[in-house]
């Protein structure tokens, strides 16, 4: 028998955010869903898809298809419930590029850059006080967290920012502070240079961020990257992330 992922309290939620979106209902639509999480959670080929889910191709196509479309970036929003904003955290986390991965145009930026471990892909979050995803940002391995911190400060809306020393930067804290936001982001060991900013006491909590990557790689599917396309593996992060805010 399947072990499946959504009960009809979850199913009915979802439902009601992907019909919002424009994906309409048929008689397969909650397998074909099901199909697309089993293999999330267990990173297995498309083509090894029980039957019981239907023709793997059919769940591929739909699965890719609301890649392309954008539809489930624009689920997650709907589903994501209201973010405790009172502290933001940010960090970045590697993923293993599998070799099934290679073999998108070279030309392509597919997020997929050489690292310490090799081929990687780095997920860039930023979640709520709770530890909670709010936004991400995929680049390849070999960038490093300050350059994406840009992007996630510009959608971050919290009192306070935490992240580890790895975005020890002045234009980092610059764009913080001109929206408000207190940076506390410890110096590294060589800096002379005060941080007054810095509270040890809510950087004590950063590990909830640590925490979430460690709820996100329970997916098999996430936690070494597969798919050849950028945009489908960002569509695999953002249904683990919407997965996290559809159970709380």
């Amino acid at each position: 028998m399947l072990r499946l992922m959504l009960n009809e309290a979850l199913w009915s939620k979802l439902k009601v955010a992907m019909f919002a979106v424009g994906i309409y209902e048929s008689d397969h639509l909650q397998m074909v869903v099901e199909g697309i999480l089993w293999r999330l959670r267990s990173g297995a080929p498309w083509r090894d898809l029980p039957a019981e889910f239907g023709s793997w191709q059919t769940v591929y196509n739909q699965f890719n298809r609301w890649s392309k479309a954008g539809h489930w970036q624009k689920i997650f929003v709907i589903i994501r419930g209201e973010a405790d904003n009172e502290w933001n955290f940010m960090d970045g986390t590697y993923i293993k590029v599998h070799q099934h991965a290679a073999g998108a145009r070279k030309d392509s930026n597919q997020a997929i850059g050489i690292s310490r471990g090799g081929n990687t892909t780095k997920v860039h979050m930023l979640c709520d006080a709770h530890g909670n995803p709010l936004a991400f940002e995929l680049t390849g391995g070999n960038v490093h967290d300050v350059v994406m911190a840009e992007n996630l400060i510009e959608v971050a809306t919290a009192d306070v920012l935490i992240a580890d020393k790895g975005y020890d930067s002045e234009e980092t804290r610059q764009q913080a502070r001109a929206k408000g936001i207190q940076p506390v982001i410890p110096r590294k060991i060589n800096s002379t240079k005060p941080n007054p900013e810095f509270d040890k006491f809510l950087y004590r909590h950063r590990h909830l961020v640590e925490n979430l990557f460690a709820k996100l790689k329970h997916f098999r599917a996430l936690a070494t990257r597969y798919d050849k396309l950028a945009r489908n593996y960002a569509a695999v992060v953002v249904i683990a992330c919407m997965l996290i805010w559809l159970k709380i």
